[in-house]
């Protein structure tokens, strides 16, 4: 069936309450819910448990399959990706990709109308891998064997899948509002004015879709439905506050001297490795000669939430988070998302809107107003730049003026832009001009042993969030997603290679570029429509096309 209209009303409710200490996931008043919000700025401190909230479309989360079932209401997130097929034995779960970091332009008139920086494109840029977790979708069983593909199962054959995460190692670029102002808000923002930071995130899903039943309410309230393991990569490898939601603080996401900070430009070394006690994610920045970590322990504060439909309990499990599989295929999914790899990289596109006009955004501390009402676009304002200003609308959500930038001083809002009319739609995107625009994120293939992965897939979310696609039928899809006002958006970005950005054969995200050597026929290189498998209350399974997906042979050579 079609997907319901989108419904932004919630928003002003919903949204507050990811700042919360007791986050409400559904069903709590208006009232109730900005009192929380309200008590949340006014008493907020370093040791106040604090979370993010998923269901109100943080920008650190994975997308869900369907989420209009799965939270009540429409979260989206836009995840243009290319993902890496090997069956060499580690492909899954042991892999190393060399970076190039983004460099912006220059600060002076960072309102200039055809000026962009890296935070107005892409809230995080990250790399992502399938793993093992006992309390999450689809709670049919309780063991995980780690770094097997044992762990592939189709849900057309049966829903006894092995209950999985997601883990995302998120890049943050410098500059606009800072952590953890906008990142508790709604997900990903800037850790400092001028240097880019890193966090290991590993996402869960509290739901078992045979019995169609949910966590109880009380838990997400506490911990969320989809919830969210988080640590920043420090210089010591420790975290610098307790991982898991039920523990996490505000010290969990405020940056701090013992995190690893890195340069514009800089080339990265980015290594993922399983461990005794977990996924260990490295980097080493070659050009500063730093290096930073962080492994998904319970050392760390990583935890399971017990699965607990019935009652009011809440418990913390300490877990170390595992690789689920041992290779990279279409068959090593995540069943609960609407992407369908294992292994690939991501940016996170399309939560940023401009907000310009005589009436100032109010200054907040969460994007949270005194009254518990999230900040919007003043209606007096006008959303876009240039030639696609236009008076503000119903995406434009949590909003920071100017004058809280350390650097950038730019107006902006941070909400998913169902609208697809934000920064990321325009051509804002990296083509070769740095003076106005920045440089792309760079990044190898992937390597397990030396050895390159054979085959990459480029993988749009784009039927996921579009609100004019049918999932079931495939009616209404577009490769290019639709304005709010009926048009195709101005811009889609996209994914080229080039040979520049050192280690050999080097992918980017953006515009064409000076010196690529192919951008696989640009908005083409999507593919078509790819079908993915979901189990059914009951048990049953049913396709839903998630995707637009194009496999092709890797074409970076073997090194």
């Amino acid at each position: 069936m079609t997907k319901p209209v989108r419904s932004w009303m919630y928003v002003a409710a919903a949204g507050a309450v990811a700042i919360a200490p007791v986050v409400a996931t559904s069903g709590p008043t208006q009232a109730a819910t900005h009192a929380v919000a309200h008590a949340a700025v006014k008493h907020v401190n370093m040791s106040r448990h604090m979370h993010v909230d998923c269901s109100t479309a943080a920008a650190m989360c994975a997308e869900v399959a369907n989420s209009d079932e799965a939270f009540g209401h429409y979260v989206g997130h836009d995840e243009p990706s290319l993902a890496f097929y090997s069956n060499k034995p580690g492909s899954g779960n042991h892999m190393s990709y060399n970076v190039t970091l983004p460099v912006d332009p220059s600060a002076s008139n960072p309102n200039q109308v055809n000026k962009s920086y890296a935070f107005e494109l892409a809230g995080s840029d990250w790399f992502g891998m399938a793993m093992c977790d006992t309390q999450s979708y689809p709670e049919q069983i309780k063991t995980c064997k780690p770094d097997s593909d044992s762990n592939i199962l189709n849900p057309a054959v049966s829903p006894k899948h092995a209950g999985t995460a997601f883990m995302e190692m998120q890049f943050y670029p410098p500059g606009w509002i800072q952590w953890p102002t906008w990142a508790v808000a709604v997900g990903a923002s800037s850790c400092d004015p001028s240097k880019w930071c890193a966090a290991l995130n590993i996402d869960s899903f509290s739901v078992n879709p045979v019995t169609n039943k949910a966590q109880n309410q009380t838990c997400q309230a506490k911990a969320g439905l989809e919830y969210l393991n988080f640590a920043f990569i420090t210089k010591n490898g420790k975290s610098t506050g307790p991982a898991n939601p039920l523990q996490s603080t505000l010290a969990t996401f405020t940056p701090s001297s013992k995190d690893l900070f890195m340069n514009p430009g800089d080339h990265l070394k980015v290594a993922f490795g399983d461990t005794a006690n977990g996924l260990k994610v490295t980097i080493n920045d070659l050009s500063t000669g730093q290096s930073g970590s962080m492994t998904a322990s319970k050392a760390n504060g990583f935890a399971q939430i017990k699965f607990a439909p019935n009652g009011t309990s809440c418990q913390g499990i300490p877990y170390n988070f595992h690789p689920m599989y041992r290779t990279s295929s279409t068959k090593t999914r995540v069943t609960w998302t609407s992407h369908g790899f294992n292994v690939g990289f991501d940016s996170e596109i399309g939560h940023f809107q401009f907000c310009t006009g005589p009436k100032p955004i109010p200054a907040t501390e969460f994007g949270v107003l005194p009254n518990g009402n999230v900040t919007v676009c003043p209606k007096a304002d006008n959303e876009g730049r240039g030639p696609n200003v236009q008076p503000s609308d119903g995406d434009d959500f949590f909003c920071f003026p100017a004058k809280e930038a350390p650097r950038l001083k730019v107006a902006g809002c941070t909400f998913t832009n169902v609208g697809f009319d934000g920064a990321s739609y325009q051509r804002l995107w990296p083509n070769g001009n740095t003076k106005i625009h920045p440089t792309p994120f760079q990044f190898s293939s992937p390597t397990t042993g030396g050895q390159q992965y054979r085959q990459a897939a480029f993988e749009a979310d784009l039927p996921a969030v579009e609100g004019t696609c049918d999932i079931i039928t495939g009616n209404g899809c577009t490769l290019i997603p639709q304005t709010d006002s009926g048009e195709p958006a101005t811009f889609y970005p996209f994914f080229s290679d080039t040979k520049k950005g050192g280690g050999g054969c080097i992918w980017q995200f953006g515009n064409d570029v000076p010196g690529e050597i192919s951008n696989f026929g640009q908005n083409g290189q999507w593919g078509t429509l790819t079908p993915f498998d979901y189990t059914n209350p009951g048990g049953s399974s049913s396709n839903q096309f998630q995707v637009f997906r194009n496999i092709i042979p890797n074409p970076c050579p073997q090194a």
